[in-house]
């Protein structure tokens, strides 16, 4: 449902099925924090999905078999041996599983980007300040006014502003808000990944020439069934995380969010510079791009604080 503002004077909205709305001068608004999907007592974004949540435990659970493997079957055995390779790939792999499990976090917790449910009032199409002719959208799902390039997610109950996709790994909408920590866990998790990957086809090398009862702690069936599943686990997820890294990058540089190229939208916005559209997402250029601790820069809310939910 469209809205259309027929007079700048009279305070009348007409909307696109012939249903006039008229607004009274001098309303007070009040904010209250709305806590649908909320948990914590509304200090994290939580989506009460169970295949979601499933996808979420699965995802853990893999991240600690990769470190479980890689230390204790590739890593601390070889010390006494090779201490600087030991060392190095240590501090490696525990660099990059936890920016992965951090950044995983971050995305599943961050509000993607919802719209306030129910805000389609007279008060706050009034407070818009809309301009002769100008259209608003309405969300008959959740009665919420429907940003430009927002959409409505049927798993959050919600309209997401620049909704991307909703991904079960991370139990969460990837839209204007986590859309930066959903990049960075697909980069670290691929990078995680080609690391294990070396490191397995190293240890498979250096067993081979050697005795197999001297290169792990292990028995050698034992070592080699975990090898095994460890290399297939990270090439499996090298592949998948690669090309998810690679379609929101493709994502930023055009400025069209996947289900816009999905749905083969016409731009009705603006569409930003490729390097703009990065600043967007990540903010100013920095070693901060890579730290999943920063939050994405979110100045629209001073513009439209009515479209933020609190």
């Amino acid at each position: 449902m469209n809205y259309t503002h027929q007079s700048n004077n009279s305070n009348h909205f007409q909307t696109d099925d012939d249903l006039s709305i008229n607004v009274s001068p001098g309303l007070s608004f009040t904010s209250e924090m709305d806590m649908h999907n909320r948990c914590c007592s509304g200090r994290f974004w939580c989506i009460q999905d169970i295949c979601g949540i499933i996808c979420v435990v699965l995802t853990w659970l893999l991240i600690l078999y990769s470190m479980f493997v890689s230390f204790f079957v590739i890593l601390i055995p070889a010390i006494s041996t090779h201490t600087v390779f030991s060392v190095f790939n240590s501090v490696l792999f525990l660099a990059l599983s936890s920016l992965a499990f951090i950044s995983h976090i971050r995305t599943m917790l961050t509000d993607p980007g919802a719209v306030p449910r129910g805000n389609a009032t007279k008060e706050m199409i009034q407070r818009m300040g809309l301009q002769q002719g100008q259209v608003i959208f309405k969300c008959q799902k959740c009665c919420s006014i429907k940003p430009e390039r927002a959409h409505h997610c049927s798993v959050c109950q919600r309209c997401v502003r620049k909704m991307d996709h909703h991904c079960p790994w991370v139990n969460n909408c990837v839209g204007e808000n986590n859309q930066k920590f959903f990049v960075l866990f697909t980069f670290y998790i691929a990078v995680l990944s080609v690391h294990s990957l070396v490191l397995v086809i190293l240890q498979f090398i250096s067993c081979v020439h050697s005795e197999w009862k001297e290169c792990s702690t292990y028995s050698p069936p034992a070592t080699v069934i975990l090898l095994l599943f460890l290399g297939f686990e990270a090439l499996l997820f090298a592949i998948f995380t690669t090309i998810m890294f690679g379609t929101q990058m493709q994502a930023i540089w055009n400025d069209e969010t996947g289900i816009e190229q999905l749905k083969k939208e016409e731009a009705r916005w603006i569409r930003k510079s490729r390097w703009k559209s990065f600043h967007a997402v990540f903010g100013l250029f920095s070693i901060q791009w890579f730290s999943p601790f920063t939050n994405p820069p979110l100045d629209g809310k001073k513009r439209n604080a009515y479209l933020y939910a609190v």
